[in-house]
């Protein structure tokens, strides 16, 4: 089923084709038989095809000269940027609630009539699970659409003939040339190499850490022996692992430690550090 903007970017293509195939027509037939009988058939063909080639590639540049209401872009409206897609595992995560009151974004939050489908699926799981994983992603929803800064609709998008949600997804943000914003790490690499770009919470989380240098100091509750002998093992507010050499003895206890080195991993960021009362 093609989309009614491509279509009647077709036709106007079509017919500005054949005009100008229509102005060469006349002095092509004078030519001599047999090319001036063969010539205008052939340049017509080609401009009607090249006409609707070119509108159809440039359609959201042709709506927008006239004027055109329809979302060919990313943009909804004329207060509006551009419309961001959120796909399922970013809506259970929640973060973006809490993003989104921000100002850091701007545009529209959209969630394709597909992505709530898929929400309420999984919060009427048989598995407990996953019945308050899609619970939590209906209720941290709701949470979006009130106290979000930025416009947010649910919208009646889908794509003919496609079936699974991340397939949509794609295909939707290619259409309108938008962003996804996901969790997902299949869907963000998938989307990524077809040249879409993708807002991913986890990368934004990681970009805006704390940035600790050795030698700094810190406070930080010991929760758990470390896998050395001795070692404790703490947390900071944004889920960074904190290594405490001889940190054993301060479990349950919040203390004050010293940066001694930072390391950068696939799991995240790991910080080493030693109580202050034990720095050189």
């Amino acid at each position: 089923q093609v989309p009614a903007q491509q279509l009647f970017a077709a036709i106007i293509g079509l017919a500005l084709g054949l005009v100008v195939a229509a102005l060469l027509a006349l002095p092509l037939s004078l030519l001599p038989s047999p090319l001036g009988q063969v010539l205008p058939v052939i340049v017509a063909l080609a401009f009607g095809y090249l006409g609707v080639a070119i509108m159809v590639m440039r359609q959201a540049e042709l709506f927008s000269l006239l004027g055109g209401r329809w979302p060919t872009r990313a943009s909804l409206g004329p207060a509006d940027e551009r419309m961001i897609l959120l796909d399922t595992s970013v809506i259970i995560d929640g973060r973006i609630a809490d993003i989104s009151k921000t100002g850091f974004l701007t545009g529209t939050l959209v969630v394709p009539r597909f992505v709530l489908g898929e929400l309420q699926h999984i919060a009427d799981s048989p598995d407990a699970v996953r019945r308050a994983r899609g619970r939590r992603g209906l209720e941290m929803l709701n949470r979006l659409q009130k106290e979000s800064v930025v416009p947010v609709r649910i919208a009646d998008l889908d794509v003919e003939d496609v079936y699974e949600v991340d397939d949509k997804l794609i295909m939707l943000a290619k259409r309108h040339r938008c962003p996804i914003m996901t969790n997902d790490y299949n869907l963000n690499r998938v989307a990524e190499l077809q040249g879409i770009t993708v807002l991913n919470v986890n990368e934004l989380a990681n970009a805006v850490r704390s940035v600790f240098l050795p030698g700094e100091t810190m406070a930080v509750r010991i929760i758990q022996e470390g896998k050395e002998p001795g070692q404790g093992v703490g947390y900071l507010d944004d889920g960074t692992m904190v290594v405490v050499e001889n940190g054993k003895r301060y479990l349950n206890r919040t203390i004050e430690v010293v940066v001694t080195k930072a390391l950068q991993t696939s799991a995240g960021r790991m910080i080493f550090a030693s109580p202050t009362s034990e720095a050189p």
